[in-house]
């Protein structure tokens, strides 16, 4: 199987492959990522199977681009940037998706904190009501809507990791599924084995997955997160988000203090929102401690009814502010919030991962042109949580760390 990266050009906001982009279509098409010609199904060979092995997982020289643009004019991208960007095009042609996404109109808001706004009216108007949720911890119901009730064509490919070692055991089955009322352009679903039906609680297989799919990626802007239920996950049917953003984020460099004393919990303190903060420089145990800690906090949160949000991306190592150019590692930045179910229809946009992560997909045109940082910043601060229950949360994470030291 091929796994040599092919230089294509990657466009911003919302916009499509083009340029030498035939030669990944030609080269996915090989690899069977594209669905037959005349064909909305996969067949009776079901949906191919992207496997991956440990060195493609790109650690360091991943960075954006010295001159500030919306789009990166030549970026090489990785099998895995190629195989998700081409079948995801390609389903946009042929009309799997709600809408058709066009370019995005994208404005950074004037201000301290780097906001960087879009207007996308049709996924106001046109993405799935959210579903009937009443706790954090409800459980999955087969007779709402769930990933076992999607077209087969939605499915891109399965994602499997090759076992490291001989006789090892392999990874969870992983489905990567469009996402049909997308946010931007490769916005994609991964979704955990459909057919079991776990609800929306984070479990380490699939955040193990999200980790590395950013770490596939040889794009800085390719970024993965979760809403819990009651932050705003419309499906109570375990998946995390992915989607690619050209466009730096506040959270990839903003400063943190530590914690605990083993110094792996950090709290961001800066604007959009305060978080709590995991870093890992790469794969291996590192990586694998950083998926228990992080399940361990939203296990905490879950029983205990708080919701909460995550955010994937490469950043710098935690400490003090950091250039956005400084993509190290990757960060995975965990917020507790009040727990808001269903839409609010009256506002420039809902509060989940990634508006607190510093994007903010706006709902209207009038929205979108007299949004500013500062109501922005209240919309968002008005979804934490109040500020004994705060402090309350962070001491009992780092609790949950301590209990991990020798």
């Amino acid at each position: 199987m091929q796994r040599m990266n092919e230089p294509v050009l990657l466009l911003g906001a919302g916009t499509k492959l083009q340029g030498s982009s035939m030669a990944v279509l030609s080269d996915t098409h090989r690899t069977s990522y594209l669905l037959p010609p005349d064909c909305e199904d996969w067949g009776e060979q079901g949906a191919p199977a992207f496997v991956y092995g440990q060195e493609e997982l790109v650690v360091g020289g991943v960075q954006w681009p010295s001159r500030p643009s919306s789009i990166l004019d030549s970026w090489t991208l990785s099998r895995f940037d190629s195989a998700l960007c081409s079948a995801w095009q390609q389903r946009m042609e042929l009309g799997f998706f709600r809408y058709l996404l066009g370019e995005l109109q994208t404005q950074v808001l004037p201000g301290a904190v780097g906001f960087v706004a879009q207007l996308n009216v049709e996924r106001g108007m046109q993405r799935r009501c959210p579903q009937n949720i009443k706790s954090v911890r409800q459980a999955f119901d087969p007779e709402q809507f769930n990933f076992n009730k999607i077209r087969p064509g939605e499915v891109l490919f399965h994602l499997h990791r090759e076992p490291d070692l001989p006789g090892a055991l392999p990874q969870e089955d992983i489905l990567v599924v469009i996402n049909v009322s997308p946010l931007e352009w490769g916005h994609v679903l991964f979704v955990p084995v459909p057919a079991q039906g776990l609800p929306q609680r984070l479990l380490p297989g699939v955040l193990r997955a999200g980790l590395e799919a950013v770490l596939l990626s040889s794009h800085p802007g390719f970024r993965v997160g979760f809403n819990s239920l009651g932050g705003l996950a419309s499906v109570n049917h375990l998946h995390l988000h992915g989607y690619y953003l050209a466009h730096r984020l506040p959270v990839e460099g903003a400063p943190s203090q530590p914690l605990d004393p083993g110094g792996h919990l950090h709290l961001l303190q800066t604007l959009p929102a305060p978080g709590f903060l995991f870093y890992v420089s790469g794969p291996g145990p590192d990586l694998e401690a950083v998926i228990r800690r992080v399940c361990r906090a939203t296990d905490y949160l879950a029983d205990q009814e708080i919701a909460h949000n995550l955010f994937v991306t490469r950043g710098a190592p935690p400490g003090r502010a950091s250039p956005c150019s400084a993509l190290a590692g990757v960060r995975v930045i965990l917020w507790a919030r009040k727990s808001s179910f269903g839409i609010k229809e009256g506002e420039a946009f809902n509060v989940a991962l990634c508006e607190l992560a510093g994007h903010l997909p706006v709902k209207t045109a009038q929205d979108f042109s007299s949004l500013t940082e500062a109501t922005a910043v209240a919309l968002i601060q008005d979804c934490l949580l109040p500020p004994a229950q705060a402090t309350a949360v962070q001491t009992a994470l780092v609790a949950l760390m301590a209990q991990e030291e020798p």
